[in-house]
C-alpha cells in the first residue's frame, strides 16, 4: 500500500508569510488524508519566532515528516530541518549554525529593564534553538551552543557526522509527485 505523500519545496526565508503558507498547506493536505510530508528546504533562515513555531507544528502533526536540504539550510532553517524524523541532503549542500541576534530600530532608547528583557529573551531563544538541535542530533546542548557561537558551517559529510543528516541523496521527488512550492514573493 502506497503512503499518500506531498512534497513541499520551501525556498524562502523563515518569516511570517512563508511559515503561514507552510502551515496552511500542511493543514489542507492533512484534510486530504496525506500521511507523509517531504519538506524540500533551502533557506537562509530568519525569524526565531516563526522557525520555532514551524518546527513545533511539524513535529506535532499526525503524519510523517521527512526533510531534505537541496541547497543551503542556515540558521532557523536548521531548526525547521530538524522537524524531519528522517533528514536527507544533496551532495552539494551546506548547513550554518549560529546564534540569534536582537534587532533594534533606529533610533532606539532602552531603559535598563527593557534591555534586561531583551537579553532574557535572547538567552531563551539560544536555549530553545540549542535544545531543538541537540534533541535531534544526539549532541549535548552545550556542544550545540558552542557550535552556534563559532558560527559552524557543515558540508554534507560533516552534517552526517554531527547527526544532523541521515543520508546524502540526490533524488528529491519521483515523477508525478504532488509538489507544492513555497517561495519568496506572492503565493
Amino acid at each position: 500500500m502506497n503512503t499518500k505523500t506531498t512534497y513541499i519545496r520551501f525556498f524562502a526565508g523563515v518569516n511570517d508569510s512563508s511559515v503561514r503558507r507552510l502551515m496552511q498547506t500542511v493543514e489542507a493536505k492533512l484534510k486530504d488524508n496525506v500521511e507523509r510530508f517531504v519538506l524540500l528546504i533551502s533557506s537562509p533562515g530568519g525569524s526565531v519566532f516563526h522557525g520555532l513555531a514551524a518546527y513545533n507544528f511539524l513535529k506535532g502533526i499526525p503524519a510523517e515528516v521527512i526533510t531534505h536540504n537541496f541547497g543551503s539550510v542556515d540558521s532557523m532553517g536548521v531548526v525547521m530541518y530538524c522537524a524531519g524524523s528522517t533528514r536527507y541532503c544533496v551532495p552539494h549542500a551546506r548547513f550554518l549554525l549560529h546564534g540569534p541576534s536582537a534587532q533594534f530600530a533606529q533610533p532606539t532608547a532602552l531603559e535598563e529593564k527593557q534591555l534586561e528583557e531583551r537579553l532574557k529573551g535572547l538567552r531563551i531563544d539560544i536555549e530553545n534553538i540549542a535544545g531543538v538541535i541537540a534533541a535531534n542530533t544526539g549532541r549535548s546542548e552545550e556542544e550545540v551552543h558552542r557550535a552556534m557561537l563559532e558560527r559552524t558551517a557543515l558540508d554534507p559529510e560533516g552534517a552526517m557526522q554531527w547527526g544532523l543528516t541521515h543520508e546524502i541523496k540526490e533524488e528529491l521527488f519521483p515523477t508525478g509527485a504532488d509538489l507544492i512550492q513555497i517561495e519568496e514573493g506572492p503565493p
